[in-house]
């Protein structure tokens, strides 16, 4: 017997799909990822989550929306669910990035510190305030229930490997999850592990299960 954590990265918006950097920007979910959405709330309904988290930020309650819906709960929203803040990054594409901060843009290529993003968060800070989130979560599953928690790209990133006890910087190896697709944590009642069960799953418009990953 084991408690079960789906981390479910929020659906598409039109800043995901050109390459424009979110951080803590506000920004609403549109029409792909609504539809993104509304496909996979009933499928984890189908998992009978017994408890539903959220980060605060409007991607996250908009994509969590479908799911209370389909599931009949109510959200509790967490701001340490949040997505990484990227300090002067916000708002910028890539290649503006470069451009107006080419010192910095080179650090954040080579995945150092060394010339850091003015008011942006670092890894550690994130999965410091995103680890104890996810662990008492689990934490408040009976055994045998399942949980959802909505959130971002980067910071599922973060807080995975930190569930799974591995070093920070591990998570910079996983490919980031696909918007609304989700990544499944178990941990085993006898022996208290976490382990991983599933990453990147997802359900598209019209499909009833997920493909296997």
């Amino acid at each position: 017997m084991s408690r079960r954590l789906i981390l479910v990265r929020h659906g598409q918006t039109s800043w995901n799909a050109i390459g424009r950097a979110q951080g803590h920007a506000d920004v609403h979910l549109d029409s792909v990822g609504h539809d993104q959405a509304s496909a996979v709330a009933p499928y984890l309904a189908t998992l009978q989550p017994a408890a539903l988290w959220s980060s605060d930020l409007t991607r996250a309650r908009e994509t969590c929306a479908y799911v209370e819906k389909a599931s009949g709960l109510c959200a509790i929203y967490d701001a340490r669910l949040r997505e990484f803040d990227v300090g002067d990054r916000q708002g910028l594409t890539m290649a503006e990035f470069a451009a107006q901060f080419p010192s910095e843009h080179e650090s954040w290529v080579r995945g150092d510190a060394q010339v850091p993003v003015r008011g942006a968060e670092t890894l550690e800070e994130v999965r410091a305030r995103i680890e104890p989130a996810l662990r008492a979560y689990v934490n408040e599953l009976s055994t045998g229930q399942t949980g959802i928690a909505v959130t971002h790209g980067a910071a599922l990133r973060v807080g995975l490997a930190a569930l799974l006890s591995w070093p920070a910087d591990v998570a910079s190896g996983l490919r980031v999850v696909g918007n609304c697709a989700w990544v499944t944590v178990e941990q085993e009642e006898a022996t208290g592990r976490v382990r991983l069960a599933g990453y990147n799953q997802s359900v598209r418009p019209g499909q009833e299960t997920p493909p296997p990953r």
